[in-house]
């Protein structure tokens, strides 16, 4: 059995769908991919379904009820994960905002060089964003530098959707504890991992906006990732015990 995974959730994603599933299994490094599908009215489901046929053993598909949020999605993916096996659980977008070449990148960094959660980064080697508006590269940058403030946290993006988390991390935060939804369920995954104990690492990426399909943004996600990260810093987190 493939050891890697890659959750991709999706709402409405039948302009992206295919390709992005099709380019990770064009990768040199074999990847599982789970789609965590909410229900979407476009038939995004239908393709996915007809690309199990051809796929059978590397792609799954979770149905949901309805538009859940990304936390819950990723949640639910994380759980299948566990519960098949998998040792490097990866999040990524379905849009092409995230390069599914970094994938290789984010394996190596904890498979062979010792971090237990990789972040894709946007910030870490300055802003390495293509398309997005002045007005949203600046709401993100300071949106990441508040968060920092706030939490004391050194990790440049914290919003950041392009992770590999080693199994061991995701079996040990207490899942059903995590409670946010949009962006702050970035920021609280992060929180977690680095207040437990675990080595956190960035990698420079170069995110693209999306070119088809219409972004999930909304002002509601914004303003819980902004006024969440103060709950954060009086959550009480237990250390794991190393070794």
């Amino acid at each position: 059995m493939n050891k890697r995974v890659v959750i991709i959730p999706t709402f409405n994603e039948k302009e992206n769908i295919e390709a992005i599933i099709r380019k990770v299994f064009s990768l040199s490094l074999a990847f599982d991919v789970l789609i965590v599908e909410d229900n979407s009215p476009d038939g995004t489901a239908k393709i996915v379904k007809d690309l199990m046929k051809i796929f059978p053993n590397q792609l799954h598909i979770e149905e949901r009820k309805g538009k859940l949020g990304l936390g819950t999605a990723y949640i639910h993916g994380f759980k299948w994960a566990l519960e098949k096996g998998y040792e490097y659980i990866f999040e990524m977008d379905a849009d092409f905002s995230h390069n599914p070449e970094d994938l290789i990148r984010l394996y190596e960094a904890t498979a062979t060089k010792g971090a237990d959660v990789a972040i894709g980064s946007r910030y870490i080697t300055g802003v390495n964003v293509v398309n997005w508006p002045m007005g949203r590269v600046l709401m993100s940058y300071y949106a990441s530098a508040y968060v920092r403030i706030v939490t004391g946290l050194s990790v440049r993006d914290t919003t950041a959707g392009f992770m590999c988390y080693t199994a061991k991390v995701l079996r040990n935060i207490e899942l059903d504890q995590i409670k946010f939804t949009g962006y702050a369920f970035q920021i609280e995954m992060k929180y977690t991992a680095i207040k437990m104990g675990y080595k956190v690492v960035e990698l420079p990426i170069i995110f693209t906006d999306r070119t088809q399909g219409e972004s999930k943004m909304s002002g509601s996600i914004f303003k819980e990732a902004i006024f969440g990260v103060l709950k954060l810093r009086f959550k009480k987190i237990p250390k794991i015990k190393m070794g």
